[in-house]
């Protein structure tokens, strides 16, 4: 890469640093005014959203609990982002997820964990990448705005999921709108079961799966040829075209493997959490996994730490509401808040990235990452 290619690539990691640094700023300013208005003091009010939790061992595990979606939608977002893919259907993807553990969970009384557990992942899996395909096909034989498409399919999945809700799953013993309960031997055991030292909580094996795969992105994103496609992909399509890359390839396996990821999540959701399909599998996970792509800066260790920080966040609300005698609404506007502020600095990253991209063709320069004063090979791809 040259030294303007270095350049660019140390620009926009260093801007998407400060994207999330603003964004704390701003949440932190304008839920401090919330707080007051609640009647708390804001100091107070933070301690005892973001400080709190960590203090005792039950609350603290209940943390990590509440992280683990979060963290599976946060690496589905940052993996696609990171590309140049633009993948706001992680939400749709995980409930696709959900779908087929659940249909899976209740065919398999009788089988074993070693078997259905991998069974269920696998299946997850390739639901949510089936699901990320469309719009991913758009986008690199037509090339149409993944944005749209993805953001569309989410609403469509919930109505598969209310489909199935109030038609053929509604539960026949209590006939409320949720699918059965899922066979024992489909359920993730219990962390506590696997760690003696931990002591009994609702943390489940999800948990260490999303450890892993934030592991394993990391390390093929920054240390393979694979994660140089990427995020070469990412910051210069035209010079990735340039150096020989398939920037459409890429963008595809890409989408897929978020997707891939996304749908994970809802496996997880099911089988260590609901134990069944439910309306509100998902209270916006795909969406919050934005926030915490961008405050992670798009990195898998910002990444692991944005999720434990939305998911202290989480804990942190419900004492409050108790300690400090605020309303339980306001966690909710510090969540949204966070999300706003996050999606508006998504969208101006996003528009400038465009712009720079685009540059070079009106001004008649060559692109980001090929050499100027070179005349432009024959039969290069462009």
């Amino acid at each position: 890469m040259t030294l303007e290619g270095r350049r660019a690539t140390e620009t926009r990691v260093g801007r998407a640093g400060l994207i999330a640094v603003g964004a704390i700023v701003t949440v932190l300013a304008v839920t401090g005014a919330a707080f007051v208005i609640a009647g708390a003091n804001p100091l107070d009010a933070y301690l005892a959203y973001f400080v709190a939790p960590l203090t005792r061992e039950f609350t603290l595990l209940e943390t990590l609990n509440l992280a683990t979606p979060l963290l599976f939608a946060g690496t589905a977002v940052a993996i696609a982002f990171r590309a140049g893919y633009w993948n706001i259907g992680v939400e749709g993807q995980l409930l696709m997820g959900a779908i087929v553990a659940a249909g899976i969970g209740q065919l398999v009384h009788g089988w074993p964990s070693v078997i259905v557990l991998p069974l269920m992942v696998a299946a997850g899996a390739l639901a949510g990448a089936g699901w990320a395909l469309v719009p991913a096909l758009l986008r690199t034989r037509l090339g149409i705005d993944e944005v749209v498409t993805t953001l569309l399919l989410n609403p469509v999945a919930l109505f598969v999921v209310q489909a199935l809700l109030h038609g053929p799953w509604t539960d026949p013993e209590t006939g409320f709108p949720e699918s059965p309960r899922i066979a024992e031997s489909a359920e993730f055991p219990r962390v506590a079961e696997l760690v003696p030292l931990i002591e009994r909580s609702r943390l489940h094996l999800g948990f260490l799966i999303a450890i892993v795969l934030i592991v394993i992105s990391w390390w093929i994103l920054s240390r393979t040829a694979t994660g140089l496609r990427v995020r070469a992909v990412g910051l210069s399509p035209h010079g990735a075209r340039f150096a020989g890359i398939k920037v459409e390839r890429t963008l595809l396996r890409v989408a897929l493997v978020s997707g891939a990821i996304a749908g994970i999540a809802g496996v997880s959701e099911v089988a260590g959490v609901q134990f069944r399909l439910t309306a509100t599998i998902s209270p916006g996970f795909g969406y919050t996994g934005i926030v915490v792509a961008m405050l992670g800066g798009l990195a898998m260790p910002g990444v692991l730490l944005a999720g434990l920080l939305l998911g202290d966040l989480t804990v942190g609300a419900n004492s409050a509401v108790r300690s400090l005698q605020i309303p339980s609404q306001v966690g909710a506007v510090v969540q949204g808040t966070l999300l706003l502020v996050v999606i508006g600095a998504l969208a101006l990253y996003r528009a400038r990235t465009r712009r720079e991209e685009e540059r070079p063709a009106d001004e008649g320069e060559p692109p980001p990452d090929e050499p100027a004063g070179l005349p432009p090979v024959e039969g290069a791809p462009r």
